[in-house]
């Protein structure tokens, strides 16, 4: 079958676009042509800096015929009527329609249309001029003379050239003719802009690809990530080194060459003192260079060279790059005994096969690396330094507790000093620091670390913003404030929690397992997640502008990956009050406003004032909110009910993603929170008004009560254990694998529909009651009395074992009761003629219900 090829040739597209652009191009022209009946095999969509393209195989010679049916007026309508119809359907006469019976409507005409298919030649000279004109660049220029003109072709750079063939493999492919804005379609590319710049005449796509790799261009994108990876390891190989992999940088540099030439440059040793984040920085954002390091415990002393490294190099197969691409890796942290170091060489790609073998290319980017790495060690060695202004430091010292002796404390000084605003309505860097702060010493003891250096390692924590490196390179901030901190003496726990309270990043980040990393890791996204809910600022559809989604996920995994019990609603409250001093005290007359419209408060200047004045400051001012202002912990308790919301709809997410059933997630937040072991107390689900032992084991005993016993009230707090959920929802997926699992979820689902039926009668909570011992043992049903003492045991074990947070057992405790659902639904009619039996039946099946909703809430569960 006839094959497409297209190719939009142009000025150099930039690498960022390239990717998306080639999938837009393929997805915008085979959906016009499926939309037109043209069917295909496969498809393709290829990028180099100068060209899109795209092959379609398996394209029909023409579309399908189309035969449509068009209802007409009845027969003896109205001759306007009619004379519509004929005109609409394209008919001379009625003579021309068809006439259709019905029996309860009449007669009335039909026309039968006939649409011959579409030549596949003539639709695509309509689909490709019109998908150039409305293609979606993010950026986009218009160019020459036609420029002036509004309607004039847009594109991302100037477009030269349209290649457009299509034509069966044994035949002699034909130009698709189409003009666009003066550019007329044909059958030539053009090769490398140096080595091969004339114009190639190709027939089809196998033509096409072995003309442009004759002619110094690799088409596909992932080929040419292939030969930069191999040619690299092969040269650092070579030089008894290894390649410090980055995949972000690998994509973005085989974007900016058609033809790669892997070439190694290096730099002086004594360079090698900066620390190897910042090297690989600035080789990475300014020159688009890898670094390479010695492996661990290598010598500095290199193997001789012994070639470029590309014979091979040129391997096939584009499916070696198909799977999910992983985040850009991170340099290992230097310093450790026998770590890899940087070695003072790095590799960059050309984009020509120079004369000299490319001396020249590397000896300018050479020079142009050590530029930047003098600049790079001037930033260093500033930032290891003692500010000149220290007196105008020390009342943000002292009131942050912060060393002046020491650099690293000198530049938080300065931050706080400086009141660079985090939010306009949350403050400056210098109040959250002290909110996270605060918030980590109370997180320490709950993850195991000491308060002392949670605390110091908060108070550090974004000290190293306004240093002169992360000034110049932001992505490194955390990197570099853990190596300033190493160099004053810091804790090592207080050096590496510097670095890691950003992470994790994202789903596929590593997750801080030092507890002191933990207490300021969570402190921090909690205090962002609190501050943003509390100025309803929360994400909306696909915006979120502050990270928020990322903030809780990371919340999420730094609990549940390092095993932490954490009760989030009391944690959120207790860093609410400190985001509410920050918003009331520092900014009293905007943060009033804002405050008073979202809560609905009514809060009043003088409450503030009078609460500063006696309390000098503005966390002790906010602490006397629930005293003096009303409605204060109704409306705290809902902020946080909504944020535990939020957190419960991530961790679905992540949940989702590792292959848990998403009911499952539901099902058990929904269902009864976790009871503890010994609160409370509700009355057995029997009674015996008899005073009769009918189970011969005594009255039942009270369980355990369901409900949270907090003080702050019910709203969110019951399911704010994010790591008890996970367990639950765990356990719950093995319990419905079994064969009990799985029939005791049926004998619920029957339950749970009698119920609801029967409800709807009586009303909702009819059989909520106690069910009646006396009765059962009248009626003499066996099935009723073995579920009835089977519920009742049931319930207890599984209430005692949820109370000691052993899902499984809770499990179990329920599986117990399958024989006794199946025998109670084979022998007994639950809706007997008799009130007193019915009701007390319904009341045995509510019983089933609660029972299980000590685990889960099993009408949420599918099945």
């Amino acid at each position: 079958m006839p094959d497409l090829l297209l190719e939009l040739f142009s000025e150099e597209i930039p690498a960022r676009m390239q990717r998306k652009a080639a999938d837009d191009l393929k997805k915008l022209v085979t959906d016009a042509l499926v939309e037109r009946g043209l069917v295909y095999e496969g498809a393709k969509a290829f990028a180099t800096p100068r060209r899109l393209a795209l092959h379609v195989a398996g394209l029909p010679v023409r579309g399908r015929d189309v035969r449509e049916e068009r209802k007409g007026p009845r027969v003896g309508a109205p001759e306007a009527a009619i004379q519509g119809f004929l005109k609409a359907a394209g008919l001379a006469s009625l003579d021309q329609a068809t006439l259709v019976s019905d029996p309860k409507k009449g007669d009335s005409y039909v026309a039968v249309i006939e649409k011959p298919g579409q030549e596949t030649v003539k639709a695509i000279a309509e689909i490709v001029p019109a998908v150039i004109r409305s293609f979606p660049w993010p950026k986009s220029m218009r160019w020459g003379k036609a420029s002036a003109a509004g309607s004039s072709l847009r594109w991302v750079r100037p477009l030269h050239s349209i290649l457009c063939t299509f034509g069966a493999e044994t035949e002699e492919p034909e130009v698709v003719s189409f003009e666009v804005d003066g550019i007329v379609s044909g059958n030539v590319t053009y090769g490398h802009r140096f080595h091969a710049p004339q114009a190639l005449p190709v027939k089809r796509f196998d033509d096409y690809v072995a003309a442009l790799e004759k002619a110094k261009v690799v088409l596909d994108a992932d080929r040419r990530k292939e030969i930069i990876l191999h040619d690299a390891r092969n040269l650092a190989f070579a030089q008894g080194l290894e390649l410090v992999e980055d995949e972000g940088l690998l994509e973005e540099v085989a974007g900016l060459v058609e033809w790669p030439v892997v070439l190694m440059g290096s730099f002086e040793e004594r360079f090698l003192e900066i620390p190897g984040e910042a090297i690989r920085a600035t080789i990475r954002a300014n020159q688009k260079c890898f670094v390479l390091r010695r492996p661990a415990g290598a010598t500095a002393e290199p193997f001789p060279l012994v070639g470029k490294g590309r014979d091979g190099g040129r391997t096939t197969g584009s499916d070696a790059h198909q799977a999910e691409r992983p985040p850009s890796p991170t340099l290992p942290h230097e310093g450790g005994e026998g770590a890899p170091r940087l070695a003072n060489k790095f590799i960059l790609v050309s984009n020509l096969v120079a004369s000299d073998g490319g001396t020249a290319i590397t000896a300018g980017n050479g020079r142009v690396v050590r530029a930047r790495l003098s600049d790079a060690a001037y930033f260093f060695a500033t930032d290891k330094g003692s500010l000149p202004d220290l007196d105008t430091l020390r009342d943000s010292a002292e009131k942050l507790g912060l060393d002046l002796a020491k650099p690293l404390d000198q530049r938080m000084a300065k931050l706080d000093k400086l009141g660079v605003v985090f939010h306009a309505k949350l403050g400056t860097q210098g109040e959250r620091v002290q909110r996270i702060a605060a918030l980590a010493r109370e997180l320490a003891p709950v993850v195991g670390a000491d308060p002392d250096k949670a605390e110091r390692a908060a108070k550090l924590a974004k000290a190293d913003l306004p240093t002169e490196m992360v000034g110049e390179f932001p992505e490194l901030q955390g990197l570099m404030g853990r190596k300033y901190a190493e160099l004053q003496g810091e804790d090592p726990s207080v050096a590496a929690a510097i670095e890691e309270h950003y992470k994790p990043l994202g789903p596929s980040d590593r997750v801080p397992t030092d507890p002191v990393s933990v207490a300021v890791a969570l402190a921090d996204k909690l205090d962002t997640l609190v501050g943003f809910w509390c100025i309803d600022e929360k994400p909306t559809g696909s915006k979120d502008p502050y990270a928020l989604r990322r903030a809780a996920l990371g919340v999420i995994r730094l609990v549940v990956e390092n095993g932490v019990r954490l009760g989030l609603f009391d944690t959120a409250i207790a860093a609410l009050k400190p985001v509410l001093g920050t918003m009331y005290y520092a900014n009293k007359m905007t943060s009033l406003e804002a405050v008073e419209a979202l809560s609905g408060l009514g809060v009043q200047d003088d409450i503030v004032d009078d609460a500063a004045t006696r309390f000098g400051g503005s966390v002790k001012a906010i602490d006397i909110f629930e005293d003096i202002v009303p409605g204060y912990e109704a409306w705290a308790d809902a902020k946080i009910a909504d944020l535990l919301s939020f957190f419960h709809d991530r961790l679905k997410v992540m949940l989702r993603d590792q292959g848990a059933r998403h009911d499952l997630v539901d099902a058990v937040l929904a269902g009864a929170p976790s009871p503890l072991a010994g609160e409370g107390g509700s009355a057995s689900a029997l009674t015996d008004e008899g005073s009769r032992d009918v189970a011969g084991e005594g009255s039942a005993t009270p369980h355990p009560s369901p409900l949270p016993q907090g003080e702050r009230g019910q709203v969110g707090a019951s399911n704010d254990d994010l790591l008890l959920i996970t367990r639950r929802v765990a356990a719950l997926g093995r319990f419905l694998e079994t064969e009990d699992g799985r029939n005791l979820l049926a004998g619920y689902k029957r339950a749970a529909n009698i119920l609801r039926a029967e409800e709807k009668k009586d009303g909702e909570g009819a059989f909520a009651g106690a069910v009646d011992l006396r009765i059962i043992a009248e009626s003499g049903g066996i099935e009723e009395k073995a579920l009835a003492v089977g519920l009742d045991k049931a319930a207890k074990a599984a209430a005692e074992a949820v109370a000691a947070e052993d899902y499984e057992g809770a499990m179990a405790a329920l599986a117990e009761l399958r024989p006794a659902v199946d025998a109670f639904f084979d022998k007994v009619t639950v809706n007997d003629p008799d009130p007193a039996l019915r009701a007390n039946r319904l009341k045995l099946l509510n019983q089933l219900r609660e029972a299980t909703r000590a685990v889960a809430d099993f009408d949420r569960i599918a099945g």
